[in-house]
């Protein structure tokens, strides 16, 4: 089993309280929920990074933008059938 280390999480009374309903609706503690989110955090941080760097990419290559370019509602839904 892997090492588990101690942290100390100050919150307003009516997040602790809005954590521990969740907690209980959920039938564990405030302390899983909290490490089940922390762990996705370090889970998608490669993937984060890797969109981060295709978005920048991808602004770098527009040239120019203008509202007048934009698709009409009816072109978009058409598309979207596609």
């Amino acid at each position: 089993m892997e090492a588990m280390k101690n942290i100390t999480v100050t919150v307003p009374e009516d997040v602790y309280r809005a954590a521990r309903v969740a907690a209980a609706e959920r039938g564990t503690s405030v302390s899983a929920l909290v490490t089940g989110y922390l762990g996705t955090l370090s889970d998608h941080a490669p993937t984060f990074a890797r969109q981060v760097a295709q978005q920048h990419q991808i602004q770098a290559q527009i040239k120019r933008f203008r509202a007048s370019d934009r698709l009409t509602r009816d072109e978009v839904h058409e598309r979207a059938v596609r």
